[in-house]
């Protein structure tokens, strides 16, 4: 018989809160003691925590109609809106996942790692050679850049370009303090208040993507165009519908902020490890220099398997469900936790150590492996962050070796993803 209720962290809510806002990290791995399983309070439901790969599995196999991940994901509503990828469930996100897939296909990807190479080999050559400099930085300009010519289609130079530059970096900004989730997570996101506390900062980013579209969709050249932007404009579903304005809006906001700060975190993880990691760096120089393709990837995936950006995975359960020996009903929270997944002992030994060489000749688990999450829900550009995590290392690589400036960097919160306290404080040497 299932077990009623896994063990629950035994702390006031609005305590729960605070520190989960603070770190998700250090949140999570002192709850960890409680087992395989737990729950945690910090929201207007409680979280049911799971951490073994068993447990996982159920959850990326459920049905779409059993676990929904867009009420999962529902706290960012205010920022991505009602038509996100992201916030959508069952036919509807099917929809728009099938909408936007063209935009990642595998083809494309080949040309636009050219667009990556070029922007990233520019921001490179910006790059002190002879002081200390924040690898987040540059990674966040490299990241914003791809945004802005491969997703939006405006040229590197122009008003048009600096106008959605601005916008874009103010909305990143602002929403990047960790309690700007607070209030979404306690009063919900559609909340008036926490409405008008995102208006200011999404009005500006809003109207100039509103204009954006409706230029776009008067160019002549918009069949031809082959930006993310111009795709979902003339995109068609099964019924021969279109996105309207309003949806487009919300699936390039989605792009804006999971494509922005998660690559450019991931970058300045991967730099800020491979230089507190004796020889990696020097290792990853005589890589690109060699043409070892293998360790960009092997480097990426410890990478993203020891600081992954995203701590969590969300679902709503929608119908009752048993895993991992509980039975919960309609509108509990099932939460698979990255973070502690990537670090079990059993799966990866001395989980605390960066290792690039434990992936040589191994393939990640499905179920082991999970920082772009899983099943039907698996992010959509995984396989273009990943192109664009080793297109950017090989252009660092080739500028020199890298050495670490202070010792290892805590982690801090910033919206969803943690990282690097100080930006990945690094120097060529």
């Amino acid at each position: 018989m299932p077990t009623p209720q896994p063990p629950t962290l035994r702390q006031p809510r609005l305590v729960q809160g605070v520190r989960f806002a603070k770190s998700q990290k250090r949140f999570f791995e002192k709850a960890a003691h409680l087992g395989d399983t737990f729950q945690v309070n910090f929201q207007r439901r409680r979280w049911n925590v799971l951490t073994h790969p068993d447990a996982v599995k159920d959850v990326f196999t459920a049905s779409p109609q059993v676990l929904h991940a867009g009420k999962g994901n529902e706290i960012l509503a205010t920022a991505l809106g009602e038509h996100s990828v992201l916030i959508l469930d069952e036919d509807e996100h099917m929809r728009h996942r099938k909408l936007l897939l063209p935009s990642f296909h595998g083809e494309r990807l080949a040309a636009q790692a050219a667009t990556i190479q070029r922007i990233a080999e520019r921001e490179v050559e910006r790059i002190p050679r002879d002081s200390t400099f924040s690898m987040r930085d540059h990674t966040q300009k490299i990241a914003l850049e791809v945004i802005l010519e491969i997703v939006l289609g405006t040229e590197s130079t122009g008003e048009e370009h600096d106008v959605l530059a601005d916008h874009a970096t103010s909305t990143l900004e602002w929403i990047g303090k960790p309690f700007r989730l607070l209030p979404p997570g306690l009063l919900g996101p559609r909340h008036p208040l926490v409405r008008r506390m995102y208006k200011p900062v999404l009005d500006p980013l809003d109207e100039s993507l509103y204009r954006l579209i409706a230029g776009r969709r008067k160019e002549p050249d918009l069949e031809e165009r082959e930006d993310m932007l111009s795709m979902l404009l003339t995109a068609r579903d099964e019924q021969g519908n279109s996105m309207t304005d309003v949806e487009v809006r919300d699936e390039i906001v989605t792009l804006v902020v999971a494509g922005h700060e998660t690559t450019a975190t991931a970058l300045a993880w991967a730099f800020e490890r491979l230089a507190h990691t004796e020889g990696s760096t020097e290792a990853l120089h005589r890589a690109v220099t060699d043409g070892d393709d293998p360790y960009l990837t092997a480097v990426s995936q410890e990478t993203l398997r020891l600081r992954p950006v995203l701590d969590v995975v969300v679902r709503q359960v929608n119908r009752p469900v048993e895993i991992a020996g509980y039975s919960f009903e309609k509108g509990e929270m099932i939460v698979p936790c990255i973070h502690l997944l990537h670090r079990r002992e059993d799966i990866y030994p001395d989980p605390l150590e960066f290792r690039p060489s434990r992936w040589k000749d191994v393939k990640p688990g499905t179920y082991t492996w999970i920082p772009f999450g899983g099943g039907v829900r698996r992010c959509i550009g995984a396989s273009f962050a990943m192109a664009e995590m080793e297109i950017v290392m090989k252009a660092v690589a080739q500028a020199g070796v890298l050495e670490p400036v202070g010792g290892d960097e805590k982690v801090v919160q910033k919206f969803i993803t943690s990282s690097p306290a100080r930006g990945g404080q690094l120097r060529f040497a």
